[in-house]
């Protein structure tokens, strides 16, 4: 099957996070529209965090670092549907235990997005989605804070992780 996911179906959320109805992805990208997000937070039993560094083919923050998993959640999907579903696409990690942590609204000239923030512990090995993930290696979080500042990092995540490191 060939991988398009200007062609998946999200829903389409106002800014108090209420659904206003569905439409093809790389219309809600071209048009700006809020939608919903996972954010997956993955750490070792070290308190690393594995930091991905996105393909150059994705459709927002190409090329970008990112502090997690994660993606748009698909219409008729729960966050945590579309959690448990990202992280077995992106990094091959079975069903495994998943923390909320919280929710957070992020806009910027791209993006405008509602995401809602979870963590797991697992060790690896993974298995990178090679449509989405180039490379991905553990870190002390505040080393990626500080990594943040000589590379390009997906601007929701490091508001992510300097809210897990507050």
């Amino acid at each position: 099957m060939m991988y398009t996911p200007g062609e998946e179906i999200v829903s389409i959320v106002d800014e108090h996070n209420q659904e206003l109805g569905e439409l093809p992805r790389r219309l809600m990208r071209e048009q700006r529209l809020i939608h919903r997000a996972t954010y997956i937070l993955v750490f070792n039993a070290a308190g690393e965090i594995f930091i991905q560094k996105r393909t150059r083919t994705k459709d927002v923050y190409p090329g970008y670092w990112d502090v997690a998993a994660g993606g748009v959640v698909q219409a008729g999907e729960t966050y945590e549907q579309s959690a448990k579903r990202e992280l077995q696409e992106e990094l091959g990690i079975g069903p495994i235990p998943l923390n909320f942590l919280f929710d957070q609204y992020y806009e910027d000239q791209k993006n405008r997005v509602w995401g809602r923030i979870f963590s797991c512990v697992h060790e690896g090995p993974f298995t990178l989605q090679a449509e989405e993930v180039e490379e991905g290696r553990f870190m002390h979080p505040r080393t990626a804070l500080a990594f943040s500042a000589s590379e390009t990092f997906t601007p929701d995540g490091i508001i992510v992780l300097e809210k897990i490191l507050e």
